[in-house]
């Protein structure tokens, strides 16, 4: 592995030295990302796809086209990014695809913007690139538009086999982890540390746990949004099966070791969740070492938060990739109507640290493998810093691959 870090090491040194074209100007990038904003996964989507290209690419000019940035996203942006021109507005988008020089879509749930990097291909003759998404069956529209593409990575091998099914032909087709594995700096320490000290939670001496329903609620948080009878009805019937080991876990850890829990969130809907399936179920002793936070955060919080703890675990996927992006160990448990993004634990050598909720076999090894994280967190510490050296080699070798597609540079 060390021999892996230090290829990807040279490789990143190399791709940050001046981009230029032949007249002076700096790249200009279109940045399609930002899919919405009562996830904090989802912010790292863009925050982690931006802080790439900072760092590798520190001269281009980067003109963000975001679906939300609603709930304090956009303010976030502003503060880590600057420089970045975030779009407002059809007039504003249209004059990018105008302007720029290349279009990236970040990382998502799929090819989330199909449609627009579609109309990048239609109304402009430039080069354009995908990051980290999954992709599903019967996509003809989107393998037509990503054969297009200069290059593809797909943020889980299953999703890669799926596109080559459906007759994908683009050059370079690779597995590249999810954009949010590139937030490494961002920060709140001083909310961190005052959220911490009034709950009492002492720097590595407590364990992360985020619930999750089988299907989102979004009707629950986002105005307008219809209600689900069916996924209402498969998430009531799921939730005490997909909760039982995380407060298993807890008990383990907090009766055997002398770590305690912070129950906390990804979304807004896992908050009540976190405390009717964990918390409120929790014995009464088990309950004294832990704390149900009562509040959404943003990204910036839950990761100073994250790297203050040793370690998370839960039914989510973005905050374990953010853990790992800064070493910290993180458990992931997954179920069948998530996207393929979950097999990516596999992909980065973290098998042992990935559960399938409808496999008997996997379930009941989770609570075992909570507790390890507990009670040798060095040895965990050492595996997530494996990982992390992986992804950032695969990560530098993407935009070495973005830089040679720059047109003229």
């Amino acid at each position: 592995m060390k021999r892996r870090h230090f290829i990807g090491t040279a490789i990143a040194a190399a791709i940050t030295s001046s981009v230029r074209a032949a007249d002076g100007k700096p790249p200009h990038i279109l940045l399609r990302n930002g899919w919405q904003s009562i996830n904090i996964g989802d912010i790292a989507h863009q925050m982690g796809m931006l802080e790439m290209l900072e760092k590798h690419l520190p001269e281009a000019k980067i003109s963000f086209w975001a679906s939300n940035l609603e709930n304090g996203a956009k303010e976030l942006v502003q503060k880590r990014f600057p420089k970045t021109i975030i779009l407002e507005g059809k007039d504003a988008i249209s004059a990018a695809i105008k302007e720029c020089d290349f279009m990236l879509h970040g990382s998502g749930s799929g090819f989330v913007a199909q449609k627009d990097v579609g109309r990048w291909q239609d109304e402009t003759d430039k080069p354009y690139g995908v990051f980290g998404i999954s992709f599903f069956k019967n996509n003809p529209e989107g393998i037509k538009i990503l054969n297009g593409a200069k290059f593809v990575y797909f943020r889980d091998s299953v999703s890669l086999q799926t596109a080559k099914d459906q007759g994908l032909t683009t050059p370079i087709a690779e597995f590249g982890p999810d954009c949010a594995f590139g937030v490494v700096s961002l920060r709140n320490d001083a909310a961190a540390d005052a959220y911490l000290a009034e709950k009492g939670l002492e720097h590595g001496k407590f364990l992360c746990c985020i619930p999750r329903y089988r299907w989102t609620p979004f009707w629950t948080v986002k105005k307008g949004r219809a209600f689900d009878p069916k996924k209402d009805a498969r998430n009531q019937e799921m939730k005490e099966h997909d909760h039982a080991q995380l407060r298993e876990g807890i008990i383990q850890v907090v009766t055997q070791t002398d770590m305690k829990v912070l129950i906390c969130c990804e979304d807004m809907t896992q908050i009540p969740l976190g405390k009717e399936m964990i918390y409120d179920k929790l014995p009464e002793e088990v309950k004294k070492r832990c704390v149900w936070r009562d509040k959404y955060w943003l990204t910036d919080e839950a990761l100073s938060v994250y790297n203050r703890s040793a370690g998370l675990f839960g039914n989510e996927m973005h905050s374990p990739i953010m853990c790992i992006s800064s070493g910290v160990p993180a458990i992931v448990c997954r179920f069948q109507e998530q996207t393929t993004k979950g097999i990516m634990w596999r992909d980065i050598g973290l098998d042992e640290w990935l559960f399938d909720l409808d496999d008997p076999e996997k379930y009941k090894l989770i609570a075992p493998t909570i507790l390890s994280l507990a009670k040798d967190p060095a040895a965990a510490k050492a595996k997530a810093a494996k990982a992390r050296d992986f992804v950032f080699a695969k990560q530098a070798e993407e935009i070495a691959t973005l830089k040679k597609s720059l047109p003229s540079f």
